[in-house]
């Protein structure tokens, strides 16, 4: 009997049997059993997309919005909202709300550690949820602008246009962070112990978007996502994309790797899935859920898809000294079972850890988008251009 050909199918494809109902979708936590079982020439017989989710801070976020001209009109060259500065450099009333910016009257670390209890994450988070926001717009005056001050209280219903814009989201690979230094560091990743107390992380694993499609096959300018509780689109590639870090045979990128830029309408946003977030000592950031669908095209995808947490490691480096400085090599090489399973060695000692990203909320996203996608009411957006990327070198067991 001769072996049955190698599987392909086509985003078309897919999204007909998804029109029809006829789609098989499972999340990427569920493909690593398929693929287990079954192997990956069944897998992708079986399974026509994996659901991936993510849910954490993601600092390289925003918002574009527009406030609409009142009466006389106003040329803004500063705007607060609820006391965070947006940036104006724009048109006339149009600004963009960084996730980090601060609110004004904000000590900052003057007194360390800071709280950064309010900035434009959380403005984000309160537009989205409904609530009113302070407006405060400043100009110097033109002829056909003449206004120089408009003060405002707006819900995200009153603005003209609201659109999330985030330039780096989704970071394919992520350090584990501890601190070898004999004091308490206060950082993005959280609040480190001296002398390797604890270690922090911040990924969603086999659950992670860009882990599951470690090549970007399916990933580009066009792609259709879940971002924010609704549907999105990735622009492109994210600043500071990095496709040739070194990789394991697995193709798991050994450092941080993707990134993606990502857009959507704010107005169609669930506060659930962005909220904002104060990080002691550090600064403020946005919560930001996403979940990114994977069409399972052909065998490699499959395999590439069922990635166990076991397979997919991370680099232990130290923010006491190396990090900051731009000195050292990572401590170790962890795996995410580890990371997630509380504890990894590091030095040839135990190292407790946590989580800086939510892996229930994540598995909430990969449920809530294959269900979308079951109802008929989420097809596959096809990449007009998909993302830069590095050859693929591995090869699929039993091909």
């Amino acid at each position: 009997m001769s072996e049955r050909p190698p599987v392909r199918k086509s985003i078309q494809e897919i999204n007909e049997k998804i029109r029809s109902g006829r789609a098989v979708v499972v999340t990427a936590e569920e493909m690593v059993g398929v693929v287990a079982e079954e192997g990956p020439r069944a897998a992708a017989r079986k399974v026509d997309v994996v659901t991936t989710g993510t849910f954490g801070a993601m600092c390289s976020s925003g918002a574009f919005l527009n406030f609409g001209h009142a009466t006389p009109k106003i040329k803004a060259s500063r705007v607060l909202l609820n006391r965070v500065e947006a940036y104006a450099g724009i048109a006339a009333v149009d600004c963009y709300i960084g996730a980090t910016q601060v609110r004004e009257d904000d000590p900052l670390n003057r007194v360390h550690p800071g709280r950064f209890e309010y900035g434009g994450g959380h403005v984000i988070e309160d537009l989205v949820a409904g609530r009113p926001v302070s407006l405060g717009a400043t100009s110097y005056g033109t002829d056909c602008y003449p206004s120089r001050e408009h003060r405002a209280t707006v819900r995200l219903r009153d603005l003209r246009d609201a659109t999330l814009l985030n330039p780096r989201n989704a970071y394919q690979n992520y350090n584990c962070a501890v601190n070898r230094s004999d004091r308490t560091i206060y950082t993005y990743m959280g609040v480190l112990r001296p002398r390797l107390a604890n270690a922090t992380f911040s990924s969603a694993g086999e659950l992670s978007p860009l882990l599951n499609d470690p090549y970007y096959w399916t990933l580009g300018t066009g792609t259709r996502i879940f971002l924010g509780g609704a549907q999105g689109y990735v622009v492109g590639a994210g600043t500071q994309h990095a496709p040739d870090t070194p990789r394991t045979d697995r193709g798991v990128p050994r450092g941080g790797a993707g990134t993606l830029m990502l857009t959507g309408d704010l107005k169609r946003m669930d506060a659930r899935y962005l909220r904002g977030a104060s990080l002691v000592g550090y600064g403020t950031s946005l919560m930001v859920g996403v979940g990114v669908p994977i069409p399972v095209l052909n065998e490699e995808l499959a395999w590439l898809t069922g990635v166990s947490n076991r397979e997919l490691v991370c680099p232990v480096v130290d923010y006491g000294e190396d990090y900051p400085h731009g000195t050292g090599e990572p401590l170790a090489e962890v795996t995410y079972a580890d990371c997630m399973a509380g504890e990894i060695r590091v030095s040839g000692r135990p190292v407790s850890t946590s989580p800086l990203s939510s892996l229930p909320r994540a598995r909430e996203i990969a449920s809530v988008l294959a269900g979308w996608i079951r109802d008929g009411r989420f097809q596959l957006g096809e990449p007009q251009e998909t993302l830069p990327t590095a050859p693929w070198a591995g090869s699929v067991p039993g091909s």
